[in-house]
């Protein structure tokens, strides 16, 4: 059974050793008691090395810089300011692996879970992702327990699993309001347009993911298998738009990893069981990815240049994103006959990439902008060029023009 504590009786020297790696959920399923308590803590403790993924809070990277080696599989949210950010790229889909193998900090796992209910059993609320993976391999799990959490199905940590639980009351921490304007809201249209009834769909979250679940309001029996869902989610599962009736597997579920929305958002999971949270390894597995039915999977990118190859990391050597999980969706919707969908604002198509190649140009299909959708499977280099212009529009022809040698590539078996 679990230490049970309150916040100020918290001594994370009892449970860390100096050299040890702590892995903590991220995004509103930060647990942030812990996570403040291990950057105040850790100078005393020792070298410690830390994994974080997406962070909102200004705190993190203040405090965390210097005191802590930071790791991540990428520079979301505030966690780019990091100091001496280690980020791994890597598909979303390699982090169980990476963390059963030790390549990544896990020995101490910091998790927000709800209250255990009478099986004994913790939910671990609105995020599952990796943090559900690490759990397995960790020496030791530290808990925040937060009756605000609520109890998701899906998902869940046995009470005695856990060697340490500090009970908290605390709002969950909201993914901040975004707007979509007239470019998003002219995308959304064309990648709207490709969906079809009965499709599975796949999205992130930010402004042009919920301008796309605002325009898909007209469709019909919509599926959900995604790494994460927001409120525009909920949205289309009260409007029955999404119903999940037509999948081959997981039939009338939504499948996810986490939740990144607002306290409606958090207090309707509570109350639905059809909404299902899963680790990484499930929820990114190719074979699970082919069992979903027709997807439509909807990533974006930071730029994607002429041939199609597709940034979704940094910018003239600023960390800003990460690989993700894009490809994992993208490789999954063109093994079972779906979509594969790119959509950004036409200003992000370049001559070059400035940052590094995220996502293949053999790995891209639909290409959408506010100008239009157009696929790019069986292309050439050259006829992809020219298809990407016309998605750039006539505003970028001066700013895109390039010779044909630069479209030239060498051809390798």
């Amino acid at each position: 059974m679990p230490l049970e504590l309150r916040e100020d009786e918290l001594d994370l020297a009892r449970w860390l050793r100096p050299g040890d790696g702590v892995v903590a959920g991220q995004a509103c399923a930060e647990p942030t008691v812990l996570v403040d308590a291990l950057l105040g803590q850790a100078p005393s403790i020792g070298r410690l090395r830390a994994f974080f993924g997406l962070t909102w809070r200004d705190s993190v990277p203040e405090a965390a810089s210097g005191a802590l080696e930071v790791t991540s599989y990428g520079a979301l949210g505030r966690l780019g300011r990091v100091d001496g950010l280690r980020v791994v790229p890597c598909h979303f889909s390699a982090l169980p692996a990476l963390f059963a193998a030790g390549a990544l900090p896990g020995d101490v796992a910091f998790v927000q879970v709800a209250p255990p209910d009478a099986q004994g059993r913790c939910s671990l609320g609105v995020g599952v992702d990796y943090i559900g993976d690490a759990l397995a391999h960790a020496r030791v799990v530290i808990a925040e327990v937060n009756d605000h959490c609520p109890r998701t199905a899906g998902h869940w940590i046995a009470w005695d699993r856990i060697d340490a639980a500090v009970h908290t009351s605390r709002p969950l921490l909201e993914a901040p309001p975004v707007a979509p304007g007239e470019t998003e809201r002219r995308i959304a249209e064309h990648v709207a347009a490709l969906v079809r009834d009965g499709d599975t769909i796949q999205l992130g979250v930010g402004a042009l993911p919920e301008a796309i679940m605002r325009a898909l309001g007209g469709h019909r029996d919509l599926g959900v298998h995604s790494g994460m869902i927001s409120d525009g989610v909920l949205d289309l599962i009260e409007a029955g738009v999404v119903t999940n009736a037509r999948k081959p597997a997981d039939r009338n579920l939504t499948v996810t990893g986490a939740a990144l929305g607002s306290r409606r958002l958090f207090e309707a999971l509570g109350r639905r069981e059809e909404i299902v949270f899963r680790p990484v390894s499930s929820t990114h597995a190719p074979a699970t990815l082919a069992s979903v039915g027709r997807l439509c999977a909807i990533n974006s990118a930071v730029e994607i240049d002429l041939s199609g190859q597709a940034n979704a990391e940094a910018v003239d050597g600023r960390l800003l994103g990460a690989v993700g999980g894009q490809v994992d969706f993208l490789r999954g919707a063109a093994a079972c006959g779906g979509t594969p969908v790119l959509a950004l604002p036409a200003k992000r198509i370049v001559r070059r990439l400035s940052g590094p190649v995220s996502t293949a140009r053999s790995d891209v299909d639909w290409v959408v902008t506010e100008h239009g959708a157009r696929s790019l499977r069986g292309l050439t280099d050259a006829e992809r060029a020219a298809a990407l212009l016309g998605l750039a529009g006539p505003e970028s022809a001066e700013r895109l023009a390039c010779c044909e040698s630069d479209l030239e590539v060498p051809l390798h078996a």
